[in-house]
């Protein structure tokens, strides 16, 4: 954590990697303004005004009424990442994360998606799960190690995936083909929606397929971080039988 706006400016204006900024809720003064200006272009760090009983949790530093969370990995960028595996005569598997939220979750996908060689992880910027301590501790390490990319509009990246050649799958629809039914073909996204709301209705129509689990027991649905495992690797699995 960075304590006190001039610090957090700084490290701003540095081009620290900052995941979060929380800032009390009725701060108006000279250097919360010029905080805003430093903030202009870096729409990827999410900013709440919070009581500042909730600073005063952080720390009981001089924080000045805020405090900067600095990421603890080095985001990548999409189109950065699928030209570069077209050219190393890959054929790009993706994981889209769209609403998830609970860390521990974020960090059990991440750690199958290394495991299962997944060649990157697109987050979003506004309201997803952050890669912080828990989210590492939960993925064994793997948000080390796996890209992971934090983008503004996953719309707009989903497109860019579809228009980059990649098959864009829904993983837990409520109403999709079976996944042991449906046919996987590399290069490919794997789009992984919050369990209750699943995902986005924009993004939703967008997908070539949507795939689902059976549940046959009395709980509505499976714990999103296990879906995703067995999807994942009924990918892999067809893969294999390709080859």
């Amino acid at each position: 954590m960075i304590f006190g706006m001039r610090a957090i400016i700084e490290a701003i204006q540095a081009g620290k990697e900052i995941d979060k900024i929380i800032i009390k809720k009725d701060m108006q003064s000279d250097l919360s303004h010029e905080l805003f200006i430093a903030l202009r272009g870096h729409d990827y760090i999410q900013v709440q005004r919070v009581p500042i009983e909730r600073l005063n949790r952080y720390t009981r530093k001089n924080h000045q009424g805020a405090i900067a969370f600095i990421c603890q990995t080095t985001y990548q960028h999409i189109d950065n990442i699928i030209p570069t595996l077209y050219e190393e005569g890959k054929s790009p598997f993706i994981v889209v994360l769209d609403g998830i939220t609970d860390v521990r979750n974020f960090g059990a996908i991440a750690r199958t998606c290394e495991c299962a060689g997944v060649d990157a992880i697109i987050i979003s910027s506004k309201g997803g799960a952050p890669v912080n301590a828990d989210a590492i501790n939960t993925s064994a390490g793997a948000l080390h190690t796996i890209p992971v990319c934090k983008e503004n509009n996953l719309v707009e990246v989903v497109k860019y995936l579809k228009s980059s050649g990649l098959q864009i799958v829904e993983a837990n629809s409520k109403n999709g083909t079976l996944y042991n039914e449906e046919k996987f073909e590399k290069p490919l996204a794997l789009v992984i929606g919050d369990e209750e709301y699943g995902v986005s209705p924009e993004i939703n129509r967008l997908c070539d397929k949507h795939v689902q689990i059976p549940v046959l027991g009395s709980i509505s649905n499976l714990n999103i971080s296990v879906s995703a495992g067995i999807i994942i690797y009924e990918i892999l699995r067809q893969e294999s039988l390709a080859d």
